[in-house]
């Protein structure tokens, strides 16, 4: 029998700025909606990019972070894929001292690369993205497209914890859903 995979769910974003609250949303909605084994834990990261760093020296082999993006899809469109990050050696010399600047507000990317620096980046990182309507601007509350695409990426990332990381997940009724 295969071991279960020690996951971390990380919900990145800003509640006040619109549609950056996708990640840190939809963690509140597999927190409260869902119920994991011990070896998957869910949390919102905010925008605080070091303190996902911090969590990932709890050693994971898989990190499935959530956030919004602008790929160049249609508003409320889901991504769900594997990432490669990037090596801060390989980065210039200049590059490396302005990526070292000012850690305390890093984006995620950033994150993963200095959490790979650190060599506590999981084996395999996914990233669940959804495109945004409008995120720019402060103000609280998702687009109407991004609201709707938050069942899809719950249900998204519960098929992925029940097919890829063998264990059982428990979906229990929210409040809003009839019993």
């Amino acid at each position: 029998m295969a071991s279960e995979q020690k996951v971390l769910i990380a919900g990145v974003g800003n509640e006040l700025r619109q549609d950056d609250a996708f990640g840190v949303l939809l963690a509140q909605k597999l927190q409260t909606e869902s119920s994991f084994p011990p070896s998957v834990k869910v949390m919102e990261i905010g925008s605080g990019g070091i303190h996902l760093v911090q969590q990932l020296f709890d050693k994971y082999d898989v990190l499935i972070l959530l956030d919004i993006v602008k790929w160049g899809g249609a508003s409320g469109t889901i991504h769900f894929k594997e990432v490669e990050v990037k090596d801060i050696a390989q980065l210039p010399k200049a590059e490396q001292n302005e990526f070292l600047a000012d850690m305390h507000y890093i984006n995620p990317l950033k994150a993963l690369m200095m959490a790979k620096a650190l060599n506590v980046l999981p084996k395999q990182v996914l990233f669940l993205g959804c495109e945004s309507e409008e995120h720019e601007e402060i103000g609280i509350g998702l687009s109407e497209a991004v609201e709707a695409a938050l069942p899809l990426a719950f249900s998204k990332i519960m098929e992925w914890i029940a097919s890829n990381a063998k264990m059982k997940t428990n979906l229990q009724p929210s409040n809003n859903e009839a019993k």
